[in-house]
């Protein structure tokens, strides 16, 4: 299945606009959340086709939104990428215990990140 349509989750508006540009560039549709709990809702409405997860956000954060995004039934099957600050080995660990297909730590390296993209799809 081609990787179409991404959402974007992080608190920082300048994290989203740094990737929502670069995605879009190469010819991604993409959406946003702000927050984990948004999150979970907009990949319920949205079923992209991959999930770019922030760890670091207020509220709910990104470990525990990819815990209920791979776990609930109509959302289980879309890969979550974590792009994190967070870049200790067992967070690492915990992320992908979560339910995360892949991890990476920020600032990301956008040609890895499109190369991770292409190999999912």
């Amino acid at each position: 299945m081609p990787i179409k349509k991404i959402l974007v989750v992080d608190d920082s508006p300048t994290e989203r606009h740094v990737l929502t540009d670069l995605l879009t560039k190469n010819g991604f549709h993409i959406i946003t959340a702000e927050s984990g709990e948004q999150a979970i809702t907009v990949a319920k409405e949205q079923l992209p086709d991959l999930i770019l997860m922030d760890v670091v956000m207020p509220g709910m954060n990104g470990f525990q939104a990819t815990r209920t995004i791979s776990r609930e039934p109509a959302t289980q099957h879309i890969p979550v990428i974590m792009c994190t600050t967070k870049d200790q080995e067992t967070d690492k660990i915990w992320g992908m215990r979560q339910g995360a297909h892949d991890y990476m730590v920020k600032p990301v390296d956008q040609a890895a990140l499109l190369a991770k993209i292409a190999a999912l799809g």
